[in-house]
This record gives C-alpha cells, structure tokens and sequence, in this order.
C-alpha cells in the first residue's frame, strides 16, 4: 500500500514478509505458489513464516508505539533459532553478521536485523498504525515519528475519522 520508499539493505526483506498480507482484503500472498517463491518456501513452511511474519508485525508495531495486534510468539524467541556467523572480509577487514545457512527464511531474516541494528536503521521499521493495515514502511521523517505507511490513504482515513468525531 506504501509509496515510501523501500528500507535501506536487508531490511526490504522484512518489510516484504510482512507485507505479504493485505489485512483489509484478507488475501495471503503466502496462500500461492507465486507468493511462496521470493522467500524460497514450500507449502511446509509457511505456517513457520506466517508465524515469524506475525512476529515482526507486532515487533513494528512497538517501534512506531503500537500494542501488538495479537498474541504472538516473541520475535527474539524465533530469531534465537537462527545461528548467525561472523564473516570477515579479507579485502578490507570489514565484518558482519551472516546466516550459517542462507536457505531457511528465518536465517535471512536474523541476518537483516542484526544488520539493521549496527547500522541503526532497525528502529526506523514500523508498521502503520490503521488497524486494517498494519503495512510495513521504513520511516525516513526527520523525527521518526511517521505513522502511517501512507499519508494519502490511512492517514487521510484517520484524519478525517478524528474530524468527523470532533463534529459529531
């Protein structure tokens, strides 16, 4: 639903996990064939991503001050199932955070947060706070305090419901 831009490095991953489920029209990109295949999974593991995907909608959420949506497993429990490496390069000695395996999806997805969090970018992840949205968006505003994934329609939306309440 977002026009923003994407989020910097790993982090579009994450925002595409999420955002692999339209609240509103209740439709599950995760239900197809084709919406299985960018994150490389089998009929087998989506009730695993779903389960991540809750996760770290809740999670982005928090970081824009939102209660989570619903119950869900902690997003540091998951990610604690995921072993990460450090990689250093030996042309320039710089270092990072890696899956030991790339294949599984919460593996990619430990390894963009780790990322995120050294680059300081992790909190700047937030879901919009339209309780039939809940879309991912990276928050470029100056303040970090964005709220919606876009102005144009579910801040419109809640602008115009506060003002219609005020008249009402």
């Amino acid at each position: 639903m977002s026009e923003r831009a994407a989020p910097p490095g790993r982090l579009t991953l994450v925002q595409a996990l999420v955002n692999t489920v339209d609240l509103a029209a209740g439709a599950d990109a995760l239900d197809t064939p084709e919406g299985r295949a960018p994150f490389g999974l089998t009929e087998d593991t989506v009730d695993d991503a779903r389960e991540l995907r809750e996760s770290l909608r809740a999670t982005l959420l928090a970081h824009a001050g939102h209660p989570a949506h619903r119950p869900v497993v902690p997003l540091g429990e998951l990610l604690a199932r995921a072993p990460l490496v450090v990689t250093v390069d030996p042309a320039d000695g710089s270092a990072a955070l890696a899956p030991v395996d790339e294949a599984p999806l919460l593996s990619r997805i430990a390894a963009a947060v780790a990322e995120a969090l050294t680059a300081g970018t992790w909190q700047r992840l937030k879901a919009c706070e339209a309780p039939d949205c809940h879309w991912a968006y990276y928050d470029r505003s100056p303040g970090g305090r964005g709220r919606w994934c876009s102005m144009q329609v579910c801040g419109a939306r809640a602008k115009m419901r506060r003002y219609r309440a005020k008249r009402g």
